[in-house]
């Protein structure tokens, strides 16, 4: 609920009155040109992750009853939560894109329970699918390649 629907809203209505009132000046079009591209890169990047995974799911369980299997292909080579490491990208983003720095607390929230849920999943994941932990040895990266 936090990261899929309420930081997004709170998002768009802090730019909405951020924009209206002007509480902060934004660099302009730079800024969402950079805002736009981060934003778009998100999209395509948890578009491409829940397209390469099967099993891709907004809830953390493991789905026995449907076989489940450890995703490696498509952006899962690389890292470990690639639909979560495209929702950090959109949710820096979204705020430039619209304007307001103000946007950005509710984005960084975003980003917070995003990494914590990336380290729930991963401990569940490790522990409750088979195979994982041989993949999480393989690929390194949870959310940053070479970082996280």
């Amino acid at each position: 609920m936090l990261i899929g629907i309420a930081c997004p809203v709170a998002m768009i209505l802090v730019a909405g009155f951020d924009v209206r009132f002007v509480w902060s000046v934004m660099a302009g079009s730079a800024a969402q040109v950079i805002g736009c591209a981060l934003f778009v890169a998100g999209i395509g990047l948890s578009g491409r992750a829940v397209a390469s995974n099967p099993f891709f799911s907004s809830v953390i369980r493991i789905q026995t009853d449907r076989g489940h299997a450890v995703a490696t292909g498509g952006p899962y080579a690389y890292l470990r939560h690639p639909g979560y490491a495209g929702s950090i990208l959109s949710a820096l983003g979204a705020p430039l894109l619209l304007g307001s720095a103000w946007a950005l607390v509710p984005g960084f929230v975003a980003v917070l329970a995003v990494v914590a849920r990336t380290a729930v999943e991963d401990r569940i994941l490790q522990n409750e699918l088979p195979g994982y932990r041989d993949y999480a040895r393989r690929v390194r990266s949870r959310l940053l390649p070479g970082i996280w």
